[in-house]
């Protein structure tokens, strides 16, 4: 048998292969397409202090080879998801890791203390890169800022911290420095990239909040380069990879370039039981490439060009 579990520093999972937020909602509307307590994990959508009613519509477009939204986080704000989305996801049989995203520092780190309260989380994921929200990048492009709300969350309380970092910024490796110094437990790379859709006839952007976040196939090799930039420059720090998988071989791209764990996201979509598939495939894919652990394969990537 081929071992599948993976270790991102204090975070133990079954496999590596997990839902990223906001593209599984709160896990119990899939029950129908997948069997979830065969995953690595699931992060259920964005959580904030308070309700968001989210952006106006049209806040989602299909563009070449990806999604384009502006959903603007919309959810019922912390104390609904602690009521009503907890106690079922504590049944799942998978690591459940609350994803969170504050209004400023003080908001993450409170929110991070109420979730210590909890029981049955695996983490929490620190939402520092969401662009369809007001000031939602201000965080998470400062390195110090990042730094000093990782840190501060790892101190409200005993619960691994994952921060979930923007590609909009001119070296990923300096934010994801920052995180490590901070103490996260492991970086989720990437969140989407700004982009903008526009209908021409009317002179005009076709989403209400005129920019979105790209996502899906049109990431990948983008979101590769991260993971492989930043396991390279920061080999002790864990990464769970995101961008642009729809397959077991998109997987193991981000896992050889660097990330123990990987988050499907948009083909969700196309396929609600595509992560399902993912983990029943992964199994024999590497027993066929006689692979005996998912984890011999971590950051094995190697350069093609020949050092000066």
């Amino acid at each position: 048998m081929v071992d599948l579990s993976v270790r991102l520093g204090r975070i133990v999972l079954k496999n590596p292969i997990l839902v990223a937020s906001g593209t599984f909602g709160y896990v119990r509307e899939m029950t129908p397409f997948i069997n979830i307590s065969n995953l690595g994990g699931v992060i259920p959508k964005t959580v904030t202090m308070r309700p968001r009613a989210g952006n106006p519509t049209p806040r989602t477009v299909e563009t070449a080879s990806g999604l384009l939204n502006a959903i603007g986080l919309d959810n019922d704000g912390i104390d609904h998801f602690r009521h009503a989305h907890l106690p079922y996801l504590r049944t799942v049989g998978t690591a459940v890791i609350a994803n969170i995203a504050g209004e400023d520092e003080d908001g993450f780190v409170a929110m991070t203390a109420m979730l210590n309260e909890e029981p049955g989380l695996t983490a929490v994921e620190l939402n520092l890169s969401c662009p369809n929200v007001s000031h939602g990048l201000d965080l998470g492009i400062d390195p110090n800022a990042v730094e000093r709300v990782v840190k501060r969350c790892r101190e409200a309380g005993p619960l691994p911290i994952i921060a979930k970092l923007t590609p909009n910024v001119t070296n990923i490796v300096d934010i994801a420095r920052a995180a490590h110094a901070g103490g996260a437990d492991a970086v989720s790379l990437v969140n989407t990239f700004r982009g903008l859709a526009v209908d021409w006839k009317r002179r005009r952007p076709i989403l209400s909040f005129d920019m979105g976040g790209l996502s899906g196939p049109a990431i990948k090799p983008l979101a590769l380069r991260a993971v492989w930039e930043v396991g390279r420059a920061l080999p002790d720090l864990a990464i769970m990879g995101i961008g642009g998988i729809a397959n077991v071989s998109d997987a193991l791209e981000f896992i050889v370039a660097g990330a123990s764990a990987v988050q499907v996201g948009t083909s969700t979509f196309m396929d609600p039981s595509v992560s399902g598939r993912i983990v029943d495939e992964l199994s024999q894919t590497l027993d066929e490439a006689k692979v005996s652990s998912v984890k011999e394969l971590v950051g094995t990537l190697q350069s093609n060009r020949t050092p000066n």
